[in-house]
């Protein structure tokens, strides 16, 4: 490499930092790669390895795509000796959204400190269930993320689970209708105006797209999609297991007329560093939704990673699963 290349170099890295917002421990520069496999997507800008020899060309998402697992390992969840693990709390805000007072569970690293600022995963219910449903041992989340940690397979964050039927009407959900999608889809106004303030003020927190990621479960999978496409500005890394129908319009279906349309699935220059797509083929709920998410995806050239179960079912047989592998990909 030539003196004046060396030079220039940093400078098209962190201008490209900049313009990407995502996190990446190695230099970059933008050209734009495709690959379609049975199971993975990705049309992405790639992340380029510098050593004294070579530059190899490495997309961001590309990385991960080796290590998804349809199932984790065994043992994946059992306690491991001598390994501080810590637990969900519980906080209250209010919600000028609902206008009301909201419970939020939130998980710190074990080491959390003060003086260390932290990024922040959204982690959102299905439809009936509320803030506590993923802090259940069936969930087993702690000493999930804690094993993951404990290996070096994820990074220190914080894990917040909110609330995310808000209605200023209604204080929990009463039905499938419209009336009550309708306050599920309303959250994002909530996350937005209140409940990220609120994390922002009470604990030490990275901000920034590129140290904030959401996924969710059923309709929890269904609103972090909306929210990772409505708001790319804020989230750059999206989840979604065994998302629920309703993102796009069903046809003759009045209780889903559509939070979006096929045609504003995609995104213009503010991409986010990864997608991550769950779902099993086993799941009687909401069927092949998520494969029509996928397919819009692709026609729309979003990139995104696809994570496909075979037998698990519409609870949290595919949450774990989903958890253990979007928790290895993210502020890598």
């Amino acid at each position: 490499m030539s003196k004046s290349t060396s030079k220039i170099l940093p400078v098209l890295v962190a201008a490209f930092l900049l313009i990407s917002g995502c996190k990446s421990n190695s230099p970059v520069e933008t050209q734009i790669v495709t690959e379609t496999t049975a199971e993975t997507t990705t049309v992405t800008t790639t992340t380029v390895l510098t050593t004294t020899e070579e530059m190899q060309e490495v997309p961001y998402m590309e990385q991960f795509k080796d290590i998804i697992v349809e199932l984790p390992p065994e043992g994946y969840e059992d306690p491991i000796g001598g390994v501080t693990y810590s637990e969900f709390r519980k906080y209250k805000y209010y919600s000028s959204t609902a206008e009301r007072d909201t419970s939020v569970n939130v998980l710190l690293p074990p080491d959390y400190s003060e003086d260390k600022e932290y990024p922040v995963l959204y982690i959102m219910h299905g439809f009936y269930d509320n803030e506590d449903w993923m802090t259940r041992s069936v969930v087993n989340l702690t000493t999930i993320y804690g094993n993951l940690l404990a290996n070096g397979e994820a990074e220190e964050m914080i894990i917040v689970l909110p609330y995310i039927f808000c209605d200023k009407d209604m204080p929990y959900c009463t039905g499938m209708d419209m009336a009550n999608c309708l306050a599920y889809d309303n959250f994002i106004n909530d996350l937005t105006t209140d409940l990220m303030p609120f994390i922002e003020s009470e604990f030490s927190v990275a901000k920034g797209k590129e140290n904030t990621a959401i996924t969710g479960f059923s309709m929890g999978g269904r609103e972090s999609l909306f929210i990772g496409f409505k708001r790319p500005d804020l989230f750059g890394y999206i989840g979604s297991a065994c998302a629920a129908p309703g993102l796009v319009e069903i046809p003759d279906s009045p209780m889903h007329p559509g939070q979006m349309t096929a045609e504003e699935m995609k995104f213009d220059e503010n991409s986010p560093c990864l997608i991550f797509i769950s779902s099993s083929k086993a799941d009687g709920v909401v069927g092949s939704n998520p494969d029509n998410y996928r397919r819009i995806m692709a026609e729309n050239e979003v990139e995104y990673l696809s994570h496909v179960m075979a037998r698990t079912g519409h609870d949290h047989t595919s949450v774990k699963p989903h958890l253990y592998n979007f928790l290895k990909m993210l502020f890598k």
